[in-house]
């Protein structure tokens, strides 16, 4: 498999739920400016939407949308418990915590990345962002995740977004559960993994010997 992935943005999610759940994929970067790989070559003509993540799978077949690919990839693997059994009461609620956190809260920080975002409208953006947490807040009361004790692909995502605090002016520290949440998964060994290979930390200094 392929992962198609770009620094500091959503395609960190399926990178993690991959290392979670113990599978293999080459990572290809993208740049999301030029839509170009290192290669040369032009992404759009791996995903015409021009965006990432993109899962190429080893049959050529190729999965967009990072709630769908993080599922696909929970599928594979289901005794790492990433994703509920399909059918089961469970696997609904964690389509739904995706669902929400696709709608009412990734695409709630687009405008925030934007430098033609009037300041005014980026206040409301935030305002709009800091009621989502409010609520995420409660629903993680008394739990280590979102679906209770066990860690899974929406976890992965709603870690992803929150790293995008710190960059757009919100303080994380306002939710003292959600920065706790944050702690937490960011403390993961397969999570400090995928931010290594993403640029996005660096690697722990090697022990003197």
């Amino acid at each position: 498999m392929k992962l198609y992935y770009a620094t500091g943005t959503c395609s960190l999610s399926p990178d993690i739920v991959l290392r979670e759940a113990g599978l293999d994929a080459q990572l290809v970067k993208v740049d999301t400016k030029t839509h170009k790989l290192a290669d040369g070559s032009d992404y759009y003509a791996i995903n015409g939407k021009g965006y990432v993540p993109t899962l190429e799978l080893d049959d050529g077949q190729r999965l967009t949308e990072g709630p769908a690919i993080v599922q696909y990839l929970a599928d594979r693997n289901p005794a790492s418990k990433l994703t509920p059994a399909a059918g089961t009461m469970e696997r609904y609620r964690l389509i739904e915590w995706l669902n929400f956190i696709t709608s009412e809260l990734h695409k709630q920080f687009s405008p925030l990345f934007a430098a033609t975002t009037p300041v005014e409208y980026k206040s409301a953006v935030k305002e709009r962002i800091g009621k989502r947490f409010d609520w995420i807040s409660e629903q993680l009361k008394g739990r280590d995740y979102l679906m209770g004790k066990q860690f899974t692909v929406a976890d992965a995502y709603l870690f992803t977004i929150l790293n995008w605090t710190k960059s757009t002016g919100i303080e994380l520290v306002k939710w003292p559960v959600l920065a706790a949440y944050h702690a937490r998964i960011c403390a993961r060994p397969k999570v400090q993994e995928a931010m290594i290979a993403e640029g996005l930390v660096k690697p722990a200094p090697a022990p003197v010997a």
